[in-house]
């Protein structure tokens, strides 16, 4: 456990557990599904794996995680306590989006961007069999400007190197753009409508795959007026 701030008030209390940094983006891992500890270091990648071991021991102790080894691997999941914080969360979430401003060049990463998306990936609405769609992030140095999401009826996965199938559609835009449309910055069709969207591939498919994806929680919130 934390520092104790001595108060008897419930918020202190619970920032006694929650305020140290990376863990409520553990937490936030966690909820999207991620169990191991491999899984939960792509989701962390700045985070050290001693650190990343020291916070999960910290939010086990507190009861919000447990621990449940099985043949040879082990899958960490949230007790009830632990998913009581999903509006938690989400609230943050929201906050964030509404006011925490402009975001860093340091902020953009399309390997954090393209996980978020591959698993919110909506699989009744991407065509049967193998799709693969290619991202090209104009203002991304090689060798990561190129990006493969392939995904099939039951998984995605994410490629930084071509996995060699047939590309059913290129989506080319900065990685700036990319994040602010999946943050619900910019709209879909109005990044189309600018340039600072590019879809190839037939009609057909490029008319649907904004449907292929569910966006985050937070990308639906309402922003504040501008200059507020």
């Amino acid at each position: 456990m934390g520092s104790s701030y001595y108060q008897f008030c419930p918020v202190a209390k619970a920032m006694e557990l929650l305020d140290e940094r990376w863990t409520l983006l553990i937490v936030r891992e966690l909820m999207e599904g991620t169990e191991h500890f491999n899984e939960l270091r792509r989701g962390v990648p700045r985070m050290s794996p001693t650190l990343l071991s020291k916070r999960l021991q910290h939010l086990m102790r507190a009861k919000i995680v447990e621990r449940h080894p099985k043949d040879h691997q082990v899958r960490y999941v949230l007790t009830p306590a632990g998913q009581e914080l999903r509006p938690v969360v989400e609230a943050l979430s929201i906050w964030g989006i509404r006011w925490t401003g402009t975001l860093g060049d340091e902020d953009l990463d399309p390997k954090l961007l393209l996980r978020d998306m591959h698993r919110r990936i909506d699989h009744d609405a991407v065509p049967k069999g193998r799709t693969v769609v290619r991202f090209m992030f104009s203002d991304v140095a090689t060798p990561n400007r190129e990006w493969w999401l392939v995904i099939t009826a039951a998984e995605a996965d994410v490629c930084d190197l071509d996995p060699g199938f047939e590309v059913a559609l290129t989506i080319s835009a900065s990685l700036r753009h990319m994040v602010e449309i999946w943050r619900g910055d910019l709209g879909w069709s109005d990044a189309l409508s600018s340039g600072a969207l590019t879809v190839q591939g037939p009609e057909t498919l490029r008319r649907a795959v904004p449907d292929w994806f569910t966006p985050p929680p937070f990308a639906a919130a309402p922003r504040p007026a501008q200059g507020l």
